[in-house]
């Protein structure tokens, strides 16, 4: 008598797809940047200058995706504190007058196929060979997320549909 297995071959590689989409739409814990604490009382140092300080991510070309991730996160943060925090375009032309390559962006529509307001939109930039700067805001996210993920098959960042990038 043939046995039955409880969970066929394609379930498995369902359950495994599945884990993998919600997996992409968590962001990762956040490096602590607090340097360590030490013990010694530091020697009297020259306090850095302001700008030394605060100074603003700037797009590196040549940079890594994770080199860059500063850089983009305060453009999509520009964006979601102006009068156009859930609009497609928005994101696309901000990234774009940043310097981002339009050509290598991806985004998903900001309404619902029955022309509701999205809950959350998706946008991304393909960052060399491997890898992608994706950014994810919306009513369902509350603040903005964005992280260095890999890239999909075909160079692609984002599942699903996209608006075509033609204004």
């Amino acid at each position: 008598m043939r046995r039955r297995r409880p969970l066929s071959s394609v379930a498995v590689a369902a359950a495994l797809m599945g884990t993998l989409v919600l997996a992409g739409c968590t962001s990762p814990e956040a490096p602590s940047t607090a340097p360590p604490s030490a013990s010694v009382a530091p020697e009297a140092s020259p306090s850095p200058s302001a700008s030394e300080v605060t100074a603003a991510p700037a797009l590196q070309p040549e940079g890594t995706a994770a080199q860059n991730l500063p850089f983009f996160t305060a453009v999509v943060q520009q964006v979601w504190t102006g009068p156009e925090p859930v609009s497609s375009r928005a994101y696309v032309d901000a990234l774009t007058a940043a310097g981002f390559a339009r050509e290598a962006m991806q985004v998903t529509p900001d309404t619902s196929t029955v022309g509701n307001p999205a809950e959350s939109l998706q946008f991304s930039v393909r960052w060399g060979e491997k890898e992608c700067l994706v950014g994810q805001v919306g009513p369902s996210t509350g603040e903005p997320v964005t992280t260095v993920m890999s890239q999909l098959a075909e160079g692609r960042c984002l599942v699903g549909e996209t608006l075509p990038i033609d204004w």
